[in-house]
């Protein structure tokens, strides 16, 4: 069997309240389309096809790279409408399957078991019971338990507003049937839409058994609408992402105070503090420890390394038994070797420190490539931009750098040598000797500080 997926993204999403596209906004760090586009490809669709509308073209730029067919909707005219756009794109394909931009935490498992309910059958719907259907289309059953046709909210009389299992919207259906169908349909109706969910009746009236299938979750077919439900539902993927972490060994200090967007992989017994922002990928070591309000973006850090308060940390790998921070920035390009210590308001970038290196305190080091055992007192800059180019600074092992020393790339410090506090350095330095820069000191006996007038 080939499957297609349609992805009806053209709404405008007006209570988003926002120039981006409703389907663009981030849940986890990925827009939301991307979520459903991931699920899609998770069944082995053989052909996707998004139905693009407000905003089409940042939306296409968005899936640029992923395998995706675009097809416009240039009248809104509803869902049926919309499927209509996409149905010549499907021309090849045995069942479509019919997914939301905007409902992004659909699980794979779940789709796959509506696919197999309805393989006996042309025609598959998800649906859920909810305690107030506000807003749904109900689904209205015959005598016998069988669906008869889905009657939208504003469209519903007493009784059938009484029914509590409503529409998903997620259907999947023989491709030659759905086109039958679409042909069908008309917009007769309260909004003067065409409703994609009138083809429930126009199959079951032609003897159709529609098959049915309930999500594990009723955040699976949850939809987005505004900012007040983005939070909740990222909420909710928040707590399960952190669940499935403690599970497999991690302690977290607050479930509802996490942030993964993206990938975190953590070996055994890592611990993490509150307000931890991850993005990107992820890698923590075994006993690994991150302190509160860290961000941690696309690096990896060895095992038996601290990770002190409010440090931000990109494009980096740390190696085993290191401490960074607190307030500690390691920008991208950064390579931390194993027993290193990066401290209080230094930042590093394109650098790599060996084994038992130490910056401990405000420093900045860019650009860099310092050996092992290497100590770099306070206020120590590398001054690797000359407004044009960036040059590198070079530091042997067992090196000691003076506080406030100024290096000005490109430059080498010998293994072993020793420079003087508040020098600036210009000119490589031999190995195992002092080398320092500073102006004579003097002291003027006679000079007095300058007083305002007495009045």
């Amino acid at each position: 069997m080939k499957l297609g997926v349609i992805i009806l993204a053209a709404g405008k999403g007006t209570r988003m309240r926002s120039a981006l596209p409703k389907v663009l906004h981030p849940l986890a760090g990925r827009p939301l389309i991307h979520h459903v586009l991931d699920a899609a490809q998770a069944l082995g669709a053989v052909r996707v096809c998004c139905v693009c509308g407000h905003g089409g073209q940042q939306v296409m730029a968005s899936l640029a790279e992923r395998d995706c067919d675009f097809v416009e909707q240039r009248e809104r005219l509803g869902t049926g409408h919309a499927v209509m756009q996409a149905m010549p794109s499907m021309e090849d394909i045995d069942r479509v399957l019919i997914l939301y931009g905007d409902v992004p935490l659909i699980e794979p498992e779940t789709l796959n078991r509506l696919v197999a309910d309805s393989a006996h059958t042309a025609l598959g719907l998800l649906t859920i019971h909810v305690n107030d259907p506000t807003g749904y289309g109900r689904i209205v059953r015959n005598k016998t338990g069988s669906v008869c046709r889905i009657v939208e909210h504003k469209d519903a009389a007493e009784p059938e507003l009484e029914i509590k299992e409503v529409n998903t919207g997620i259907i999947v259906a023989e491709r030659s049937a759905l086109a039958d169908w679409l042909g069908q349909i008309d917009n007769r109706n309260v909004k003067g839409e065409y409703y994609l969910t009138d083809i429930i009746g126009i199959a079951t009236a032609n003897g159709v058994e529609v098959a049915t299938t309930t999500p594990s979750r009723p955040e699976e077919v949850a939809g987005i609408n505004d900012r007040v439900q983005l939070a909740a539902l990222e909420r909710y993927y928040q707590q399960r992402v952190a669940a499935c972490l403690m599970r497999n060994g991690t302690s977290i200090a607050d479930p509802a105070r996490i942030d993964v967007r993206g990938t975190l992989v953590c070996e055994r017994d890592v611990a993490l503090d509150v307000n931890l922002v991850c993005e990107g990928r992820v890698h923590l070591g075994a006993n690994v420890r991150i302190g509160p309000n860290c961000l941690l973006k696309n690096c990896e850090i060895g095992p038996d390394t601290e990770i002190l308060a409010y440090s931000m940390i990109e494009g980096t790998c740390v190696g085993a038994g290191s401490r960074i921070g607190p307030f500690a920035r390691l920008r991208p390009g950064a390579m931390i070797g194993d027993e290193c210590h990066v401290g209080n308001f230094v930042e590093i970038k394109q650098s790599q420190l060996a084994t038992g290196t130490k910056v401990n305190h405000l420093s900045y080091i860019g650009d860099a490539d310092i050996g092992e055992q290497v100590n770099i007192g306070a206020g120590t800059i590398t001054c690797n931009y000359d407004g044009a180019r960036k040059h590198r600074t070079q530091i042997g092992d067992d090196a000691f750098i003076g506080s406030n020393t100024a290096l000005v790339a490109p430059v080498a410090v010998g293994a072993g040598a020793t420079i003087g506090a508040g020098s600036v350095i210009t000119c490589s330095t031999p190995a195992g000797k002092l080398t320092l820069s500073r102006p004579q000191q003097l002291t003027l006996e006679h000079w007095q500080r300058p007083r305002k007038d007495k009045t």
